[in-house]
């Protein structure tokens, strides 16, 4: 599903250029679910942010789904990451007027392609994920891991390809933690891509695989 190659990516701060990462190599398969760790400033942010089509990078490629991304356009790269790739932050993100419901249908709202089945599908995501009884509160209503599993099944919505995590549970209590990497879990299980950022070794061994970061680039990646 994405193969990348020499990937290579620099920042301006001040005077000085910030090699964020240099030369990754990496490939990651259907169904995979990979952490990626290393210390502050290592390029764990940068790394999936490129993942992401978020950020672009200097040099190398990035296939995705056997297609180059790394030289599309903003609007191109902004089609491909609305179909086919969902993200998870450590803040939720979620607008307070609005409904849980309507949370999760935010994605159609910027979809080129509006699908009749969105609601059905929303209202089967919520159920899946245990927030049916909550479909109609407002996310002030909701304890900070039911924020977290509304979060994801809006990033489900348009059935992505790709689901990125980055930090899921860093605002969460432990018990919510723990439910929401089951969540995870669970869904790739079923088959769903994930790449997750944490700084947890706990959390890491969720996963199937962790790439370990440092100063931009792969110290080594841990089955």
């Amino acid at each position: 599903m994405i193969e990348l190659s020499g990937v290579s990516k620099s920042y301006r701060q001040g005077g000085n250029q910030i090699r964020a990462l240099e030369e990754i190599e990496l490939s990651i398969k259907p169904g995979d679910f990979l952490a990626i760790m290393g210390p502050s400033g290592s390029g764990k942010s940068t790394l999936l942010n490129v993942l992401g089509l978020l950020d672009k990078p200097d040099s190398g490629s990035y296939r995705f789904e056997e297609n180059e991304v790394a030289t599309l356009d903003d609007d191109a790269a902004s089609e491909v990451r609305n179909r086919r790739i969902g993200f998870v932050f450590q803040s939720f993100h979620l607008l307070p007027r609005l409904s849980v419901l309507e949370n999760v249908l935010l994605p159609q709202r910027y979809a080129k392609i509006k699908n009749p089945l969105a609601m059905q599908h929303a209202r089967q995501l919520l159920e899946r994920i245990g927030l049916a009884g909550r479909i109609d509160h407002k996310p002030g209503e909701l304890s900070g891991g039911q924020l977290q599993r509304a979060a994801i099944a809006r990033s489900l919505l348009n059935q992505p390809a790709l689901l990125l995590a980055d930090e899921p549970t860093g605002n969460l209590d432990s018990k919510s933690a723990r439910d929401v990497l089951a969540l995870l879990a669970e869904l790739n299980a079923a088959g769903q891509t994930l790449v997750m950022v944490t700084h947890d070794p706990e959390i890491a061994e969720t996963a199937q695989r962790t790439l370990h970061l440092r100063d931009g680039r792969i110290e080594r990646i841990a089955a």
